[in-house]
């Protein structure tokens, strides 16, 4: 079923907003895949907070139009879909992380900070660690030495006790 001209009007205003928001937007080839896989898809997207959608490559390259991510427009061919995420490294995860379970979902290319990234480089964005992730590993390195000081008067004052007694 094909779009009238206001429908169409309607995505490309709505992607143009998801991508004015977006840092990160990564396209993939899903040829072949299951329904039940990509609801799965969908759903993992979601949870991580990235917009994914199917869509017309006519309009998701007007919607690119006068933006950073317009260096997509060349790779948008075929049956594809699109990622968008905020946050700089959701969106190409969600999708490598996916593509490594099912072959049928391809990764084309990808687009963060006005450069188009390559397969390999979209999988090396993937590869970092996420803000939790890092925000963790900080802590624990910040609460290290204190804690480790920590166990070390609670032994001492073990030993004391046990002088004592």
């Amino acid at each position: 079923m094909s779009l009238n001209l206001e429908d169409k009007k309607a995505v490309v205003a709505e992607i143009s907003a998801e991508v004015a928001k977006a840092q990160t937007f990564v396209v993939a080839e899903y040829r072949g895949i299951g329904v039940g896989s990509m609801t799965q898809l969908r759903k993992q997207a979601r949870e991580s907070g990235v917009y994914l959608r199917v869509l017309k490559n006519t309009l998701a390259r007007r919607a690119v139009q006068d933006t950073p991510f317009a260096g997509l427009a060349d790779h948008m061919v075929g049956p594809l879909v699109y990622g968008l995420s905020a946050d700089p490294i959701a969106a190409a995860k969600v999708l490598n992380d996916y593509a490594k379970k099912d072959d049928k979902i391809v990764i084309k290319a990808g687009s963060y900070d006005g450069k188009v990234l390559s397969v390999a480089e979209v999988g090396a964005l993937a590869s970092i660690p996420s803000r939790e992730e890092l925000l963790s590993k900080l802590l624990y390195v910040m609460k290290a030495p204190a804690s480790g000081f920590a166990r070390g008067l609670a032994a001492l004052a073990e030993k004391k006790q046990a002088e004592a007694a």
